[in-house]
């Protein structure tokens, strides 16, 4: 397996990493996608994106390093999926170990994410990757500006 990083403009984004992300988050489309990777890239967000021999891409993590007052520095992931074909063969494991070699060449202290409390096959996974639940996340909706 090999994982690249794919930057803003790379046409690979929409072919094989789209698809791919999808899985986690139907609602995008090509157009928000672009939009929100051209604005998040500004903001350190990055893709990498795990390819089989036979070239195709079978997972994605979206990360960026984020400097805040409890880590001090850290890599948070914004998105992990392996495409569903391909879960337990190892994509994931390769995606956490590929993202904390980017941690640990910034000098971050830990490497943390985020997953839906529906999640339960994720969480049994971040749980044998060694991850520890060590927060809860809250969230607010705005509503829409009148």
């Amino acid at each position: 397996m090999k994982i690249i990083e794919l930057g803003p403009g790379d046409p690979r984004l929409e072919t094989d990493l789209l698809p791919v992300l999808l899985e986690l988050r139907p609602h995008l489309t090509p157009e928000l996608f672009r939009d929100v990777y051209a604005r998040g890239h500004a903001q350190g967000l990055r893709f990498s994106a795990a390819y089989r021999d036979d070239g195709r891409c079978v997972g994605v993590a979206g990360w960026r390093i984020v400097d805040n007052t409890s880590a001090v520095r850290k890599l948070y992931v914004d998105d992990l999926v392996t495409a569903s074909a391909e879960r337990s063969t190892g994509v994931g494991h390769a995606l956490i170990a590929h993202v904390e070699g980017h941690a640990r060449a910034a000098g971050c202290t830990e490497v943390s994410l985020d997953s839906g409390t529906q999640r339960t096959s994720a969480h049994r996974f971040y749980l044998r990757e060694r991850f520890d639940i060590d927060a809860f996340h809250f969230s607010r909706p705005l509503p829409a500006a009148s």
